[in-house]
């Protein structure tokens, strides 16, 4: 099993439009994040998590030419904007490609993508995909999913485990049963928005408690605003704890 991470910014991306700020204009790739998501690379396929909103320039970077399936965290717009996408894969693949998900983000993304579902004048193309809703383990391509629900502010959102690797991003909030779900798992890809409190991001130190409970060997912070600096950060981090850059990979 490999992991890419696609993209580890925020919502507005780093940098972020119109803002001058060090990190903004800092020369280190780092500092350049797109919105979030994974491509996680197994045996028997390909999978996708989340189709963020850059999804087209993520997979020419890293040349992705497949897709078996997408798996969302949640429906909020820098996790599945990219989903228009995906009607390049159908076209290469023949064939619909299923999304799973929390079934409350997949009633969402059906009414944002609504012309997915509709019939009418294809044109260009519409992306096929099949709305699978999980609410506990799942078998794909192989491999055993395991939701891991998570809050973010009120929204629910699924962080996911796979054996020995765990993505939980976009979160404020980890429930007791969750916290067992993360119970051994090796490495961690964990939301940590910035230094400073947030509604309905962890915080940074929110994260470092939250990571050292559940004790992964690595843990990687992911969706990061523009006050985040990788060239110079603003507190040490722990050890086993670092920043995440797009384009990190590792393999299981």
């Amino acid at each position: 099993m490999r992991i890419t991470l696609l993209g580890t910014g925020t919502s507005t991306g780093v940098p972020v439009i119109g803002c001058h700020c060090p990190v903004c204009s800092s020369p280190d790739p780092r500092n350049k994040r797109l919105r979030p998501g994974a491509l996680v690379e197994l045996p028997a396929g390909a999978a996708l998590i989340d189709t963020p909103t850059d999804l087209r320039q993520q997979a020419l970077v890293h040349g992705i030419e497949r897709v078996d399936a997408v798996v969302y965290t949640h429906s909020h717009a820098d996790h599945i904007l990219g989903l228009d996408e995906i009607r390049v894969f159908n076209f290469r693949q023949q064939a619909v490609i299923p999304c799973y998900g929390p079934a409350s983000a997949l009633a969402n993304i059906r009414r944002t993508f609504a012309y997915s579902f509709e019939e009418g004048q294809e044109g260009g193309g519409k992306p096929k995909i099949e709305l699978l809703p999980v609410a506990g383990p799942f078998t794909l391509l192989g491999v055993e999913w395991v939701p891991v629900p998570v809050r973010h502010g009120t929204t629910e959102v699924f962080g996911y485990r796979l054996g020995p690797f765990a993505y939980v991003t976009d979160v404020s909030f980890i429930p007791e049963e969750s916290f067992a779900l993360l119970a051994g798992v090796d490495t961690l890809v964990l939301g940590a928005l910035r230094f400073r409190p947030h509604s309905t991001h962890f915080s940074i130190p929110e994260a470092i408690a939250a990571a050292q409970r559940i004790g992964a060997r690595r843990t990687l912070f992911t969706h990061l605003a523009h006050e985040v600096d990788h060239t110079a950060p603003r507190e040490p981090l722990p050890p086993g704890v670092e920043l995440a850059h797009d384009g990190l990979a590792f393999d299981f």
